[in-house]
């Protein structure tokens, strides 16, 4: 029995040669193929994303981050009401009593104008100043010289009244809307300093003669 099994391992030793010298060279091969390739890591993991696909990661990390001047214009801002846009703050003692002294109505200017002036039923010393082409919304401001004057400073229009006549004066642009408007009051006064000049402040005569 022992001489059966010493004579069919003699036999097969060579198969197992040829063999050996079949899958040595295979082993060879596979491990050359790959240099560097780390065990248990396959080429997909591995392997780097296209251009498309961070460029579509980044597109995506924006939109789920806001930004800063998104967040600033989606906040609501402040906006003042419009009743306390249109309602100005009231007059003291000084500009009321100015007011009382205001020429409402119609009133006749140069060259075939002129300028309505009504009182704001809703705000007391404020003033409509109407003609065509312009409406203001004014009130009085105090003086050194005694005139009446009002103003819209939003508008740059300033209205003028004097003891014998009024005018409407555009800031802004440096010329006057309307000029030589009178209220019976004033084309009154003006036809008495026709009459009645006033009087001058300087003597002057014999100014520049010699003394007698």
């Amino acid at each position: 029995m022992m001489a059966f099994l010493f004579l069919r391992l003699r036999v097969m030793k060579p198969v197992f040669a040829v063999l050996w010298g079949l899958l040595l060279p295979l082993a060879v091969g596979a491990q050359t193929s790959a240099p560097g390739a780390k065990p248990g890591v396959s080429k997909s993991a591995t392997s780097k994303p296209s251009p498309k696909k961070a460029v579509d990661k980044k597109k995506a990390k924006s939109k789920a981050r806001p930004s800063v001047h998104a967040d600033r214009v989606s906040r609501p801002q402040w906006v003042e009401s419009p009743a306390a846009v249109r309602t100005p703050k009231p007059l003291g003692a000084d500009e009321l009593a100015i007011a009382e002294r205001v020429h409402l109505g119609r009133l006749p200017c140069e060259l075939g104008a002129s300028v309505r002036l009504e009182a704001d039923a809703n705000q007391p010393g404020y003033f409509h100043v109407l003609g065509k082409g312009f409406h203001y919304r004014m009130h009085p401001v105090s003086t050194t010289t005694g005139a009446i004057r009002l103003e819209d400073k939003k508008a740059g229009a300033v209205w003028l009244q004097l003891a014998n006549k009024s005018m409407l004066m555009d800031q802004s642009k440096g010329r006057r809307l309307a000029d030589e408007c009178a209220h019976p009051e004033q084309m009154a006064f003006a036809e008495n300093m026709k009459t009645n000049p006033p009087p001058v402040l300087f003597d002057t005569t014999g100014m520049g003669r010699p003394n007698d």
